[in-house]
């Protein structure tokens, strides 16, 4: 779908995710993916991020020192897993036929705000993290709540808030 356009149809979709599924069963190597992009904070706190041909604009408010010309680093944060789980239902949906007429993801993040600068005893992780999905359908409710509890389990964004994962870290200091 190019940008701008007209969704696609459930049965467009269904058909795509079709194809894709039969490449994965053929070649499951195929299924298997690297996305590279890359964040610059240059003078101030303004942060450039670049991947592929998207480019995004984070900064801080200007009481955290920021000019505020850009959502927080946070806001993405919080977009990427909302965004993904409702996309992430909307797509289990239609693959198994399911007609779900929207799906709202409400996310709610509690934090320490001093433990960014080493106050207190609380790590600048969420403290605790709330999703509230609300979806308008017609199909069973019990179909539903089972459709999004497998969609939970696949959905990666979701997975990454839940699940601990491997993060490997490497720092270059250059000149």
């Amino acid at each position: 779908m190019a940008k701008d356009s007209k969704p696609d149809s459930a049965e467009e979709i269904r058909a795509k995710q079709a194809r894709v599924i039969k490449v994965f069963e053929s070649r499951p190597e195929a299924a298997f993916s690297t996305k590279a992009a890359s964040a610059v904070v240059g003078d101030g706190l303004r942060c450039h991020f670049t991947q592929d041909d998207e480019t995004a604009v984070m900064d801080m408010p200007e009481i955290m020192g920021g000019t505020g010309t850009g959502p927080t680093p946070g806001f993405f944060a919080r977009a990427g897993i909302a965004g993904c789980l409702g996309i992430g239902i909307k797509i289990s949906a239609i693959h198994a036929g399911l007609d779900l007429k929207s799906v709202a993801v409400d996310i709610e993040t509690d934090f320490d705000d001093g433990a960014m600068f080493g106050l207190g005893e609380n790590s600048a992780a969420p403290l605790e993290t709330r999703l509230a999905v609300t979806i308008t359908s017609d199909e069973p409710e019990e179909a539903v709540r089972a459709l999004v509890d497998r969609a939970m389990e696949q959905d990666p964004w979701f997975l990454a808030l839940r699940d601990a994962q491997k993060v490997v870290t490497d720092v270059t200091v250059a000149g």
